[in-house]
């Protein structure tokens, strides 16, 4: 059980606030009360650094500056502004959620977190910031930052992602907030993780409650907060090939539900035990778009890691051989030259693929 102390409940929450209108960083977001404009910012903020951010903030902001024209874009165009930013389904989300905005709420965003929650890709903590943020209401967050903070500031030994942990910090997060200044005391307690609390050597000589802390008291800030334990992240091996018909290549577009929905990638997928990379791109060409090819030389291999697995992806120059390509176990497919690829959003994988395909054709000319 956490139990915070009455200093701990009302000088951290002041001491927090000074501290943050003083240093806080500028951020383009910052400073802006347009729900629209701050959920935008809290979607791609989930899971990505703000570096990485900023230049997609504005970029998508300057295409799409309001929920009518993310709800009236096409979805590949949604994608191809988001390439690069990782964790697609955030993208798809977004677009879903601006569609449902428009035809249930007037094309304004709902006011309320519970309301909020109703949207794709919506959840408490996301709901949380929006609300007050935008709307000044006395709603919680709880992030990796926020949980860091907490957990050292209260010396929370057990694991924060144990839910009835989860439980006691949603609560406590919301017994800390000052009444009508929950906007700035959210944000303040994610700046304490990201730039004071850090996971590793924290700045606590820098930190404004370092007094109230417990962790630092007793010297426990760099084990805290307690980790459960991490299984090895599985290994795929997949394939992929560069399809040439002519001076043209083959491209489909992965079904919208699921991992890169929506994205557009060079054909293939697992290696099944007991098959060759060639015949594992041999079959998976034929299974997702009908068509045989004649597997060439290796012409780029690729690591990447999601969340949850890891990947070596091996690519191949091929040529088509004969059938009619066509969505079998896809979305779409088409044949587009050289020129054409950058038209179109791709999984951050095939961008090695990409790269290699742009060097060769500059050496070519």
């Amino acid at each position: 059980m956490i139990r915070p102390t009455n200093r701990q409940l009302h000088e951290a929450p002041e001491a927090l606030l000074a501290w943050f209108r003083r240093r806080q960083r500028e951020m383009p977001w910052r400073g802006t009360r347009d729900p629209y404009a701050i959920w935008i910012s809290e979607i791609m903020l989930q899971q990505t650094r703000v570096t990485a951010v900023t230049p997609y903030y504005l970029r998508f902001l300057e295409r799409f500056p309001t929920v009518g024209a993310l709800a009236r874009a096409r979805l590949g165009t949604v994608l191809k502004c988001w390439e690069g930013l990782g964790y697609y389904s955030r993208a798809r989300n977004l677009h879903q959620a601006a569609k449902q905005i428009v035809r249930d709420f007037g094309g304004q965003l709902p006011r309320t977190a519970e309301e909020l929650q109703t949207l794709p890709g919506v959840g408490r903590y996301t709901a949380g910031a929006v609300a007050s943020m935008a709307f000044g209401l006395d709603e919680p967050v709880l992030d990796g930052n926020v949980t860091r903070v907490l957990c050292r500031v209260f010396r929370v030994a057990e694991p924060p992602k144990q839910q009835a942990v989860q439980k006691q910090l949603w609560r406590l997060a919301r017994k800390l907030i000052p009444p009508g200044e929950a906007g700035d005391f959210n944000q303040a307690m994610m700046e304490l993780g990201a730039t004071i609390c850090l996971p590793r050597n924290p700045r606590c000589d820098s930190c404004p409650i370092c007094p109230l802390c417990r962790a630092h008291r007793y010297n426990e800030q760099t084990r805290l907060p307690r980790k459960a334990d991490k299984k090895p992240l599985p290994h795929q091996t997949i394939v992929a090939g560069v399809i040439r018909k002519g001076p043209r290549i083959l491209i489909d577009r992965r079904r919208p539900e699921g991992l890169l929905g929506g994205l557009w990638e060079f054909p293939g997928g697992k290696v099944r035990p007991g098959e060759t990379l060639r015949q594992a791109l041999r079959r998976e060409v034929r299974e997702e778009t009908g068509i045989e090819v004649r597997v060439g030389r290796q012409i780029a291999v690729v690591q990447h890691a999601y969340s949850h697995f890891r990947i070596t992806l091996h690519a191949f120059a091929c040529e088509y051989q004969s059938g009619t390509a066509k969505p079998v176990q896809c979305d779409d497919v088409k044949w587009v030259t050289v020129e054409q690829l950058s038209q179109f959003a791709f999984p951050k994988a095939n961008h090695g693929i990409l790269k290699q395909l742009e060097t060769s054709t500059k050496n070519t000319e």
